[in-house]
């Protein structure tokens, strides 16, 4: 059985989240293992610690979806970062990932806030100028 398949009966036996969110989490687990692996040289040690995944989810989503991450995220049924947990685990009980002893759903409680890491992310920095034209009376 290949992995979309796998997903999709994961999906569906837990209709919390959408089959895209476990997808999105396996691009974001391959995008963190590059970045790892460019900054060691390596991808020897393929484990990858909770707030090290959160935070790669939360760059690769930002780097997917722009403004609009939060809300392609929430789409998928994903609110905080305990959902990456409850899907991590997911795909760890289908066999699907591998998990440490010490991993707990636990390490994905309260990890970020969705709105101040993907809104706020889109926010000017600054405050803007804005250019009123007054109409001739």
């Amino acid at each position: 059985m290949n992995l979309s398949t796998r997903i999709t009966e994961l999906a569906a036996s837990d209709r919390r989240y959408e089959p895209e969110a476990y997808h999105f989490v396996f691009q974001a687990l391959d995008f963190v293992l590059e970045q790892d692996g460019e900054s060691r040289g390596d991808q020897s040690d393929r484990h990858i610690a909770a707030t090290d995944l959160l935070s790669g989810l939360r760059d690769f989503a930002l780097a997917q979806y722009g403004p609009m991450a939060r809300l392609v995220l929430e789409r998928w049924g994903l609110y905080a970062t305990e959902d990456f947990g409850e899907i991590v685990f997911g795909l760890v009980d289908c066999q699907l990932l591998n998990k440490q002893d010490s991993d707990r759903k636990s390490d994905f409680r309260d990890g970020f806030d969705f709105h101040d890491a993907f809104d706020r992310a889109w926010k000017p920095k600054g405050r803007a100028r804005v250019l009123v034209a007054k109409a001739a009376s």
